[in-house]
């Protein structure tokens, strides 16, 4: 099940007490302080692990709890440390503070084994001994262990792939994931048939590959909600390159990618400027007596207005297929290029 927003509330331990004793020993009358410090209290931490793409482990358990340092003991002897309580969540993960209404950002799992401290164990109290003094050599009082940490987060994730599916409803994306990659989305001929991202691997050669999301439908009012749109398009914010998909059975394709750009860019504004490859789906459906007028026809329009190159695809009878595979690829190879 692919969740990609929880509320969760955590809390670290408390520090142990620190201990107050004095010496007993045979043959000294008057033994000085020595009790120990008290142990620092389990901290609770996120760590980004490249293995997770969801946050369901997320969606029942909503508090997580760090342990109690142990309190200090007679003899200097100093209360173990509790351990730390560790969170596996997926790349792509933001942390926000929620706690009192207020909306800090903590942090952001960008890398494996990238570790954020949520909330920070209590310090260990210190024992009687930590207080002797040369006017003082019997200190009768200890510091009691640090208070816990509470929080209140927001997780949201946003999916790490290469390339993002881009296009309305039922214009073919779940069709063309599953076809290109290992991916097995739930594919049905109504609108809305997607309701969560999907990720696959499509594999251009034998040690040649990228991963491309599969978002749900969007329409047009996404970028304020409509349709959970936005929910949808914080996805799209990580990829490195965009397909947009066009159905080549709509009324109007060209107004079908204007509307597309503009929820991107109404989103934000840099996202329609990212690397993209226009893709024509579904010739498969088109008269072949028509489909080379048609196809012509929205060359030059897309070229004339956009100056862009469109490309026919067929998932059923794999037209093209493997020829988009090899641009997007090429495209992503540029993009980390260009970043390095």
């Amino acid at each position: 099940m692919f969740i990609d927003y929880s509320r969760i509330k955590v809390q670290s331990g408390k520090g142990g007490n620190g201990c107050i004793s004095f010496r007993r020993e045979k043959f000294v009358a008057k033994g000085g302080p020595d009790g120990g410090d008290g142990g620092k209290g389990g901290d609770v931490i996120a760590v980004g692990n490249e293995n997770l793409n969801t946050l369901v482990a997320f969606r029942f358990n909503k508090l997580f709890k760090g342990k109690k340092g142990q309190h200090g003991q007679g003899s200097d002897k100093t209360g173990a440390s509790a351990e730390n309580v560790y969170l596996q969540m997926p790349l792509g993960t933001i942390i926000f503070d929620i706690t009192e209404g207020k909306r800090e950002r903590l942090g952001e799992l960008v890398e494996h084994g990238q570790e954020i401290v949520l909330a920070k164990g209590g310090n260990g109290g210190r024992g009687n001994a930590r207080f002797k003094t040369p006017t003082n050599k019997a200190p009768r009082y200890a510091k009691p262990g640090g208070d816990p940490e509470y929080k209140e987060l927001e997780l949201e994730l946003k999916l790490m792939a290469d390339v993002g599916l881009v296009g309305f409803p039922n214009a073919g994306k779940s069709t063309l994931l599953s076809k290109v990659s290992d991916a097995h989305p739930k594919i049905a001929d109504y609108k809305f048939t997607t309701l969560a991202p999907s990720l696959g691997v499509v594999q251009v050669s034998d040690y040649e590959s990228f991963v491309m999301a599969d978002i749900p439908g969007i329409i047009e009012g996404a970028h304020d909600g409509k349709g959970l749109g936005d929910r949808f398009l914080r996805h799209i914010q990580r990829t490195k390159t965009l397909l947009f998909l066009i159905d080549m059975n709509s009324n109007d394709p060209f107004y079908d990618y204007q509307i597309l750009k503009k929820e991107l860019h109404l989103y934000d504004p840099y996202l329609d400027k990212k690397p993209h490859l226009i893709v024509l789906s579904k010739t498969d459906t088109i008269d072949p007596d028509d489909k080379k007028d048609l196809l012509e026809i929205l060359k030059n329009e897309f070229e004339n207005k956009f100056h862009e190159n469109i490309y026919p695809v067929s998932s059923i009878t794999g037209e093209n297929l493997n020829k988009m595979k090899r641009l997007l690829f090429e495209m992503i190879k540029k993009y980390d290029k260009e970043v390095e």
